[in-house]
């Protein structure tokens, strides 16, 4: 069964499982031990600590392990702030971080901090003029990911820790997804990233915090990573991160090189193949490995699953998927279509074959679920419209991609230049009706409070 959702987490490296293995049989003992096992031990955690500080590109005495990477996200911010309380409790991140970071943002503007959110284009990428203008003389830390998790856009991370070293701000880099394609360019402070994201085991983060930064880790402290992540290593899984981390860094090049000639072909193919598709993200400055695309008229939970089916693992971020039935706040922010979201992140190894055979299913798939929701025609009445013509549609309490469908399906019933009015209660509609109006030609006229939900109002143009 071909697995795209490397960006979820990638398979275990082969590398990872030897090194497993290898460090279960010697690197069991407790390396703050001076006896022998112990030191055996130390060796085994000192020079995975020098090899992945080598792959960051930091000092080894800089990086710290933790038991995953939003553990690192977490500690990264709470003991950057901590440290820098004198200058301010002012904290800035962009819209599409990934959740564990706008958590921690979180927690703390409950706890009385600020947090300033800066915004993305539709590709998802911020602006470093944006980014720039949202630092303040209160700003204690600022955060931004190398590279998106869901659509793939690579972020401005070297303009904007310029920016930042320039103002005084220490910048936190969320490299998770990028760090297994190379180091982190720019003048940042702070980093964290995650093992199971490059093929190494879960259960292992990492955490660098450059010399000169004011850090105060928080909660009880512990003599065990310079007290950045209490508690017994776990030094096999950290041995096996640390040597998959460098292998992956070692094919980077070619698989680079082959995954991103894929992904292009899959960008290219998925609109000549099916109508009414988005493919959402950067297509230039992005990941190798990943694409997203959105389908019109199609409900989420539904495609994942028939693809499923037919031997296919992918993700996606739409609200139908998802538990709390909105769409995922970086599809929100860029402000693209939302409905049959699909993401797409190739692993290592993936064939040219497996990628065929993807887009061979898919076009049958995306017919298969809009052909059980009444997908409708395109409207055929082109006489002008009076003045005061419009149509109301009730899609209160119905999910995407209901609504859209139901506008589709009446908008040929009023004249050209009149509107329909679609109530809906969900959140997906903000996004959808909008993007619907883009594809097909028709004026969105905007949104208004309603009795109940919203009313989104749409103009016939065609």
């Amino acid at each position: 069964m071909p697995y795209f959702d490397a960006a979820s987490t990638a398979p275990l490296h082969p590398v990872a499982r030897q090194a497993l293995l290898s460090a279960l049989d010697d690197g069991w003992a407790d390396p703050a031990r001076l006896y022998r096992e112990g030191r055996r031990a130390r060796v085994l955690l000192d020079a995975a600590r020098e090899a992945a500080a080598e792959a960051v590109g930091c000092r080894p005495d800089e990086l710290s392990f933790t038991p995953s990477g939003t553990h690192a996200v977490h500690s990264a911010v709470a003991g950057a702030l901590a440290g820098r309380r004198r200058t301010g409790r002012h904290l800035v991140t962009s819209a599409v971080e990934h959740s564990c970071v706008l958590h921690a943002a979180e927690t703390h503007r409950a706890a009385g901090g600020t947090v300033t959110e800066v915004g993305v284009d539709r590709t998802g990428r911020v602006t470093t003029e944006a980014y720039r203008a949202a630092l303040r003389p209160d700003t204690a830390l600022a955060c931004l990911q190398s590279a998106n998790h869901e659509v793939g856009t690579a972020q401005p991370v070297e303009e904007v820790a310029a920016d930042c070293a320039r103002a005084g701000v220490p910048l936190l880099v969320d490299a998770a997804q990028s760090l297994g394609w190379g180091a982190v360019e720019g003048r940042w402070s702070l980093l964290a990233a995650s093992a199971h994201k490059w093929g190494g085991p879960s259960g292992v983060g990492l955490l660098v915090v450059r010399k000169g930064v004011r850090f105060a880790p928080q909660g009880p402290s512990d003599e065990r990573e310079r007290g950045r992540a209490p508690g017994f290593e776990n030094l096999p899984a950290i041995v096996a991160a640390a040597a998959s981390l460098r292998a992956v860094r070692a094919e980077a090049a070619a698989e680079r090189a082959r995954l991103s000639a894929l992904v292009d072909r899959i960008r290219e193919r998925v609109p000549a193949l099916l109508d009414d598709v988005e493919v959402v993200g950067d297509p230039v400055r992005r990941l190798p490995h990943l694409v997203t695309f959105s389908c019109l008229y199609v409900d989420g939970e539904a495609l994942l699953g028939e693809l499923d089916r037919a031997g296919f693992a992918v993700s996606s971020g739409s609200s139908c998927t998802s538990s709390t039935l909105t769409p995922s706040h970086v599809l929100r922010a860029m402000g693209v279509l939302s409905e049959g979201n699909v993401r797409v992140s190739l692993p290592r190894g993936t064939t040219e074959g497996d990628v065929e055979e993807f887009l061979r299913v898919l076009p049958e798939v995306v017919t298969r679920v809009r052909g059980s929701l009444d997908v409708p025609s395109a409207p055929v009445r082109e006489e002008p419209a009076p003045a005061d013509a419009g149509l109301v549609v009730d899609a209160l309490g119905r999910r995407c991609p209901i609504p859209v469908i139901e506008l589709a399906k009446v908008i040929g019933d009023v004249p050209v230049g009149a509107t329909v009015t679609v109530l809906s209660d969900d959140e997906a509609a903000r996004l959808d009706i909008p993007a619907w109006c883009g594809m097909r030609g028709q004026e969105y006229v905007g949104e208004r409070e309603a009795a109940r939900g919203v009313a989104y109002v749409v103009r016939r143009l065609s």
